[in-house]
């Protein structure tokens, strides 16, 4: 007698999506750990003209750039402020081997040039020192710029996990999916965390009924980035720039 076999069921014909959500339960987590030390190590911080010559004077500058300011249009949270380049801008950021960049409000110095130097009283003369100064750098792969590297390669990992994830699953339970991409876009990957705690390790159970919109996601996106921005705020000026830059 010929026995039929029931046809196998979605759920066994995909098992993918039950190891999905068990790998990025673990994984978005982990990114964020590994991520975040390396972000607040590379983060700008605030530093005076005389820090500037005590490392040029060490040979210890490995790029800079002078700027006017600072650009104000990050994609995301994982993205690293921008300079706004001007050749004569009041800004100088130079990055020291250890990876972490350094910046400071400078003046062309006024002094004269030794026989055969170049003329520092300009800032094209002190570009050119600069530059004397990084060349060794550049040419030898330094590690400041494996670590700015690794910290934006760990940041995009992270969010094309998350997206792919919020994109690509299963419908979100605790909000919609405009809800968690507007959350995910709060600072320092707080709301990636949010969502992979809410919807990977307590996700609310079936059927859900009211789930959070789009516009909620949007308020909560402004308060977090409020709040959180006023926090670092403070926090860098009771502890110093050295620990909380920005």
């Amino acid at each position: 007698m010929l026995k039929v076999s029931p046809p196998a069921s979605r759920t066994s014909r995909r098992p993918w999506r039950q190891v999905v959500p068990v790998v990025l339960r673990w994984a978005l987590p982990v990114l964020w750990v590994l991520w975040a030390p390396l972000a607040w190590w590379v983060e700008p911080r605030e530093s005076t003209e005389a820090q500037l010559d005590s490392d040029l004077a060490a040979g210890r500058v490995v790029t800079f750039q002078r700027a006017q300011g600072w650009a104000d249009d990050d994609a995301y949270w994982g993205s690293r402020p921008d300079l706004r380049y001007a050749s004569d801008g009041g800004i100088l950021a130079w990055t020291v081997p250890n990876g972490q960049i350094r910046y400071a409000f400078v003046d062309p110095p006024v002094s004269a040039p030794y026989p055969g130097e170049p003329d520092l009283s300009t800032n094209a003369g002190q570009d050119a020192r600069l530059a004397a100064v990084a060349a060794p750098w550049q040419a030898g792969g330094a590690l400041a710029h494996r670590i700015v590297g690794t910290a934006g390669l760990l940041a995009g990992v992270l969010t094309v996990l998350w997206l792919g994830r919020l994109i690509g699953g299963g419908p979100p339970l605790a909000g919609t999916r405009w809800f968690w991409f507007w959350v995910g876009l709060i600072p320092f990957g707080v709301g990636v965390l949010a969502w992979t705690y809410r919807e990977l390790w307590k996700p609310p159970s079936p059927p859900v009924v009211d789930r959070a919109s789009g516009w909620r996601g949007v308020g909560w996106l402004i308060l977090a980035g409020v709040g959180i921005s006023l926090v670092v705020s403070v926090a860098r000026i009771v502890v110093g720039t050295t620990v909380v830059p920005g």
